[in-house]
């Protein structure tokens, strides 16, 4: 570790967690840089933002063009890339959903999400599910059960908050497997209503339609059908969390694409301004046009720069074919990954879209291993491969390339990860 790692550790607060100690100099693309000219490969995205890779010199130009001109409003008066911006998240988000707030971040955008849903329903009931992330404020917070650790010492949370498993078909809550399962989860869900609150006075549920924090899970597809039904069925809105897997993450411009599924309002952030600060809270005219002038704001939110970020980043994906890209890097990774498996049996699961996929590490009678992936990661790190881990016992691998990674990055980091397997797991 570097007298600067050292010197940051005295005056950093340890509520902060810093999952490396490379001190990077500069980023291209996939690759990071640290002081001593040692060269990584970024295979976290910067926890799944930089979409289009690290300094992209069609965002970089951008904001320093826009630098140059204007670097902030407050909401005092209009500018450009706020306007250019909006229709051009319109290019890209389901139909319908077209109007947009622009905040900081993912926990902002569900914070705001949620006081649309309450106010535009009169209703005060927020269902969430199990193993979620939703952010670290305290509205997010009461949402977030990815992890004990996020919610210690902090209740009481916000009230009226409720919550039913998330369909997590490798490790069911109600112990099924995909070929015996009866949607036990979606009766769970309807056994709520009957016993905890009523479906009249929900006025949304929240569900995130890929888990990120909780272990890259993909729900069945007829799971997100049946909630969009109920949502109908009691007029009750559907808030779809796509911070970590919008924007193109898995091969589509937004998770809900892969289930046939839109959303009435949808938080986006990550992504979205490849590491510039920004988020949107995404909905239709009608239930936008119920919250009255003054019943939101933000200083910082919508900032001209990470505007400007934020177009370029999306012509970005547009003309390079990013989308298509993710999708065969994606096929690619899980072909082999799969492969992979097959020969060590350290690999329980693997599992995603596009370029977000789980790979979950078991031991013995598939308990979760989270010493073996640590051992792995740290085998991955000391060859300048850079993993991020995710899931409650964090023993799942969150594997998120950039969208742009070549063939031949893939089959490196994959190498690695192989020879990882073989040195700490044996075999193969």
């Amino acid at each position: 570790m570097g007298d600067h790692v050292m010197r940051a550790k005295g005056v950093l607060t340890n509520a902060l967690v810093i999952h490396t100690d490379i001190l990077v100099k500069k980023a291209d693309r996939i690759y990071l840089e640290d002081i001593h000219g040692k060269r990584y490969m970024d295979f976290t995205s910067g926890l799944a933002t930089t979409n289009i890779g690290h300094n992209h010199p069609a965002v970089v130009g951008a904001i320093r063009k826009q630098a140059e001109a204007l670097i902030h409003s407050g909401c005092i008066f209009y500018y450009e890339p706020l306007l250019l911006l909006a229709e051009k998240m319109r290019e890209v988000t389901p139909p319908g959903l077209d109007m947009f707030f622009f905040a900081n971040s993912g926990a902002e955008a569900v914070e705001g999400a949620l006081k649309l849903a309450r106010f535009s329903t009169g209703r005060q009931g927020i269902v969430a599910f199990t193993g979620g992330f939703h952010g670290r404020t305290f509205g997010s917070m009461s949402l977030t059960t990815s992890s004990m650790r996020y919610r210690k010492s902090y209740q009481p949370f916000v009230p009226s908050v409720y919550h039913s498993p998330f369909p997590y078909c490798f490790r069911c809550f109600f112990g099924q497997r995909p070929a015996t399962c009866g949607m036990d989860c979606y009766t769970h869900l309807e056994r709520l209503f009957k016993h905890l609150i009523p479906p009249d006075e929900v006025a949304c549920i929240v569900i995130e339609p890929v888990l990120g924090e909780g272990g890259y899970v993909a729900p069945p597809k007829e799971f997100l059908k049946k909630l969009r039904e109920l949502c109908n069925r009691w007029n009750i809105l559907l808030i779809l969390d796509e911070v970590q897997a919008g924007m193109g993450r898995t091969g589509r411009w937004f998770a809900s694409e892969h289930f046939g599924v839109v959303p009435d309002i949808m938080t986006v952030a990550k992504g979205i301004a490849s590491g510039m600060p920004l988020s949107a809270i995404v909905s239709t005219k009608e239930i936008m046009e119920k919250w009255p002038k003054g019943a939101h704001g933000t200083t910082f939110g919508g900032n001209p720069v990470s505007c400007a970020a934020a177009i370029a980043t999306i012509e970005v994906i547009q003309k390079e074919g990013l989308l298509e890209n993710a999708q065969r890097m994606g096929e690619h990774a899980m072909k082999r990954l799969r492969g992979i498996q097959q020969r060590f049996p350290s690999l329980g699961d693997v599992r995603g879209l596009g370029l977000m996929i789980g790979i979950e590490f078991v031991g013995d009678g598939d308990q979760p291993d989270t010493e073996g992936l640590r051992k792995v990661m740290d085998f991955c790190l000391e060859r300048c491969l850079i993993l991020l881990e995710c899931g409650v016992d964090k023993n799942i691998i969150r594997f998120c390339p950039p969208l742009s990674v070549k063939s031949e990055e893939l089959d490196a980091g994959l190498d690695i990860l192989e020879s990882a397997l073989k040195a700490v797991c044996g075999g193969g």
